[in-house]
């Protein structure tokens, strides 16, 4: 039973497909079914027509910073209508976004176990590489840094990455925002207070998932102008 909000992705291969509804109104009726009972909201539905083997599709990032605004689930007919090569996953997957095919459930969770299978044998075989490097530095005599000063720089490191991780999602949310925000401006809601109710009656949370304040949109909007 589907609980939440859902934002559904249907992809047909030619304009003349686009046009009939020929495979569309197959994907459209499947997603319905699939949600049908609990308590659902479908916040969007994009249709791109595209072909299978390009990966910059246009419509799928739109349907992609729809999730990311709604805090929704990306919901699709068929598993392969999202993507036929790992590489273009792996994106989706940094994205942030929980994705859901129908036709296949549990693929959400096995593609994202596939995956981190890959990433962990890739971080090994990197780091079998590094050590080995090490050791020839080494064998040649060169001198390398003592214990505690590697792993001083490894903390350091690591706050570093944690804090840029922090920034690019807060920038990446203040982009997927700005769309909105100029929609808003555009009805003639100027101020803050103002912008904050208009965000909350179109349901769009914070990056908390809470309620929108001046405050708030104040900090999005700085963000934008940086």
């Amino acid at each position: 039973m589907a609980n939440g909000k859902f934002v559904a992705y249907y992809r047909v291969s030619t304009a003349r497909q686009g046009a009939s509804g020929l495979g569309l109104d197959a994907q459209k009726e499947a997603v319905r079914n699939y949600l049908n009972g609990g308590s659902w909201q479908l916040v969007d539905e994009v249709v791109e027509i595209e072909s299978g083997k390009r990966s910059d599709r246009p419509k799928l990032q739109e349907a992609i910073r729809l999730c990311r605004l709604h805090k929704a689930t990306l919901i699709i007919a068929k598993l392969d209508r999202l993507a036929r090569n790992v590489a273009f996953v792996s994106n989706l997957m940094e994205s942030g976004v929980e994705f859901t095919a129908v036709d296949f459930p549990q693929a959400n969770r096995l593609t994202v176990h596939i995956l981190a299978a890959v990433a962990e044998h890739e971080a090994k075989a990197i780091s079998d590489r590094t050590r080995a490097a090490l050791a020839a530095a080494k064998a040649r005599g060169r001198q390398l840094g003592g214990d505690r000063g590697n792993l001083a720089s490894v903390s350091a490191t690591g706050r570093e990455n944690s804090i840029i991780a922090r920034q690019a999602k807060a920038a990446h949310r203040a982009a997927d925002l700005r769309d909105t925000l100029a929609d808003i401006k555009a009805n003639g809601t100027t101020s803050l207070r103002q912008m904050a109710v208009e965000l909350n009656k179109r349901g769009i949370p914070t990056a908390r998932g809470g309620e929108w304040s001046a405050v708030q949109v104040q900090r999005v909007i700085d963000r934008l102008g940086a």
